[in-house]
């Protein structure tokens, strides 16, 4: 997510390295690469236009480059614009007076709306809320079959009326079973279309009327960029969305939609796709994003994850290890097993703040599950005083961790090159010392 425009944003910002001196001049160098980055990632260019406009004029309104620390300044406001384009605060669902909180799901096919509401429904269950789901999509193909499956496979109530009930129908039947059944929650997957047409945004908008929700989440898939963006004004304009969910964030590189999809439409995004599995869907926190896309990484919705998989103590404990820089090799192989539990590894270690840095320390081209899976192998064929004491490892001992682990020498020396520079950084970013751009 976001690795282009973190990398060219990066760019930019480290020709100001830590001079004490920053002039107009550089500035307008360094916000011109910025402009082009983020038009690159296919953000809107009223968005772009503004936003490069708005850092000017705090930069030098506020006499940041004569102040002592200038880029650092730059890039703390250029952090508090994107905050802003962002939307500022991180939105909440909106509850109803008396349950259930109805919520309606809208969008077009192929954004992965039917997805996002068996994802939101296992969120809210978490959460030990009571959701009940609502198939109202009656005219593509098992698209009522796919929620259900879902469902059963999440152990959450559904109603569905098979596909030849209007859609208005089931909704009403839906929204009477969750007030019986004492639901908190009813979610609404509503049908969609390849494009916008009259016969959908009717529906729709019928449904609006008849449910009153107190949601109305329009589902963009963020790899369509600005295809998405416009569907989401238009949907806005004519039905009246209250909030975005914004689908398959982890597979796109560019990023350009999320960045314009709130500044155009108005309409603030609560929640972000970012992988296939039923628990792949996060709040949106507007800040944390920012932080990420400037390279600053995401330690808070990390710590939440390893808190959620690992429990608060052994969170703790790990912590203090990594401070004092004396976890081991033992220590490696059972935090990963624990961390494989909280999402695909190359998605995760993204939230560390300076990640292209790290990748670069670690003379590693990606950090990904592959990476790990021949890391894993080649610790597991260590005694466990080999693990305990990876210092120690001379190369007869790595001829033999090689031959037990399908790899060469070369490949074991490497291992231990990357963990002992990996713990060096791993204390440095417990600390607080390690700095974002160098």
């Amino acid at each position: 997510m976001f690795e282009t425009l973190t990398e060219r944003l990066q760019g930019a910002f480290k020709k100001f390295g830590s001079r004490g001196i920053v002039t107009e001049e550089d500035l307008d160098q360094a916000l011109r690469e910025v402009r082009m980055a983020m038009l690159e990632a296919d953000v809107n260019f009223r968005v772009v236009r503004e936003f490069t406009q708005r850092v000017r004029e705090k930069a030098l309104g506020a006499e940041v480059l004569r102040s002592l620390t200038p880029a650092q300044q730059v890039i703390d406001i250029v952090h508090q614009e994107l905050v802003d384009m962002l939307g500022g605060e991180a939105p909440k669902l909106a509850t109803a007076p008396r349950p259930p909180t109805v919520i309606m799901l809208v969008g077009l096919q192929g954004s992965g709306k039917t997805t996002s509401a068996a994802k939101l429904a296992n969120l809210l269950k978490k959460q030990r809320l009571r959701p009940l789901l609502a198939a109202c999509d009656i005219y593509r193909p098992a698209a009522v079959d796919q929620l259900v499956t879902l469902a059963r496979a999440l152990d959450v109530p559904i109603h569905e009326e098979g596909t030849s009930v209007k859609p208005a129908v089931i909704a009403q039947n839906a929204l009477e079973k969750a007030k019986r059944m004492g639901a908190t929650h009813l979610i609404v997957d509503t049908a969609g279309r390849l494009h916008i047409d009259e016969d959908m945004m009717n529906e729709v908008a019928e449904l609006r009327r008849l449910l009153q929700p107190e949601e109305v989440l329009f589902v963009a898939d963020a790899m369509a960029g600005q295809d998405a963006v416009n569907a989401a004004k238009e949907f806005h304009e004519r039905v009246g969305t209250t909030g975005l969910i914004l689908t398959k964030m982890d597979g796109d590189a560019r990023g350009g939609a999320a960045l314009s999809i709130r500044a155009v439409t108005g309409v603030p995004v609560k929640f972000i796709g970012v992988g296939e599995k039923a628990d792949a869907l996060e709040p949106f926190y507007p800040d944390r994003l920012a932080s990420r896309i400037l390279g600053m990484g995401d330690l808070l919705t990390l710590i939440e994850k390893a808190k959620e998989t690992m429990g608060e103590e052994d969170t703790e404990a790990f912590k203090e290890k990594l401070k004092k820089g004396t976890f081991d090799l033992q220590d490696f192989v059972e935090q990963l097993r624990k961390v494989r539990k909280m999402g695909p590894l190359g998605q995760l270690v993204s939230m560390l703040p300076g990640f292209n840095r790290i990748k670069m320390q670690l003379q590693v081209d990606e950090i990904d599950d592959r990476f790990f899976a021949q890391a894993e192998a080649i610790v597991l064929s260590m005694t466990p005083w080999e693990r305990r004491h990876p210092e120690k490892i001379d190369g007869k001992r790595r001829k033999r961790i090689a031959r037990g682990s399908g790899t060469d020498p070369a490949q074991v020396n490497q291992l231990l090159k990357q963990f002992f520079e990996a713990r060096k950084i791993a204390k440095s970013l417990s600390t607080g010392k390690m700095p974002l751009f160098r």
